[in-house]
């Protein structure tokens, strides 16, 4: 089943859309929100599966479906706790500001807590700011969940997981050094980020989601050129049964919680950081390792971060190359 929420006051009106996002249907009499659902999850849950099979059959009223009329499923949410399950993402973008990688990172995943007050659509312009700030997109994996009691271990963190959708988790790279120096944590070097268009139920994805992971290539275009082509279920170091668990170790987790993957990060075949697209590698998720493995190999790096008019795309497709979430697909903004 896949649910959205269409742009309507702050937290959108609640549809399912049709398996080939063509069509959808207004939820309302079970749900207004997506929210709403989710907080009354086993309850509403057999209604919309209804609601999707009369959809699919025809019997109800429908109107098409367009992702520019979509807010993100979750326009805002009670928390947004955003992991790094991609070790080697870690290490890349540590290298680049010159910090070591420590043992515990092996162990224990790393996990900040983004602003969820509101995040942008999927087709939403990502605003510029000053081009010092270096503005880089993440392309990622994320679920949400519903309650989750405090000291979850990973089997009940894994049974909480509703629904799961992608994220471009936009990040500002200039100012990322100077908070981290002050050892508190990420916040004005973390804007809002953007949701796919729709979010699925786990059953939605087959085969592709399994072990706690999302597997399965996952495309990025920069400027309508391949970029990314890294596979989500490859090289995650923690899955989300991990890092739900991991949020929840000294808090429970309100039904809403979405938790990310952090960014999706493949090595090389020969262990090491990866090659681009355009030389036979998987390529990269975000700028920032790309700028990495540009100093690394050459001393210095190439690729500028986004500018106004930069245009990335996210979007994972099923082995009949059919959209799983629909794409993120934004434009940095005029300044």
């Amino acid at each position: 089943m896949k649910l959205a929420s269409l742009r309507h006051g702050r937290d959108g009106l609640l549809v399912v859309v049709s398996a080939d996002f063509a069509w959808c249907a207004h939820a309302a009499d079970i749900a207004p929100t997506l929210q709403a659902a989710l907080d009354d999850w086993d309850r509403v849950l057999p209604a919309l599966r209804a609601l999707d099979r009369k959809l699919a059959a025809g019997e109800v009223p429908r109107r098409p479906f367009s992702a520019a009329a979509a807010a993100s499923p979750l326009p805002r949410a009670y928390q947004w706790a955003d992991g790094s399950a991609y070790l080697n993402h870690v290490e890349l973008v540590r290298r680049a500001r010159g910090a070591e990688m420590p043992p515990s990172f092996l162990a224990d995943p790393l996990m900040y807590q983004g602003g969820s007050d509101g995040f942008l659509g999927p087709g939403e312009a990502i605003p510029a700011g000053d081009p010092a700030w270096g503005l880089d997109f993440e392309a990622e994996v994320a679920v949400i969940v519903g309650d989750v009691p405090l000291g979850a271990d990973r089997a009940t963190a894994l049974a909480a997981i509703r629904l799961v959708m992608l994220v471009n988790d936009v990040s500002l790279r200039g100012l990322i050094p100077d908070e981290l120096a002050k050892s508190f944590g990420f916040f004005q070097s973390k804007p809002a980020s953007a949701f796919s268009p729709v979010a699925v139920t786990p059953d939605e994805l087959g085969g592709a989601w399994r072990g706690g992971k999302l597997h399965g290539q996952l495309r990025v275009d920069l400027n309508g050129a391949p970029f990314g082509r890294v596979d989500a279920g490859q090289d995650m170091n923690f899955d989300f049964g991990v890092l739900i668990a991991h949020a929840a170790k000294t808090r429970a987790l309100a039904a809403g919680t979405i938790v990310g993957s952090g960014t999706v990060s493949n090595r090389g075949a020969d262990g090491g950081p990866g090659k681009p697209v355009a030389e036979g590698g998987a390529g990269y998720a975000c700028i920032a390792e790309l700028r990495t493995v540009e100093t690394l190999f050459a001393g210095a790096p190439k690729t500028p971060f986004m500018q106004p008019g930069d245009a990335v795309r996210i979007e994972m497709l099923d082995a009949d190359g059919r959209s799983l979430f629909g794409a993120i697909d934004q434009t940095v903004a005029p300044r």
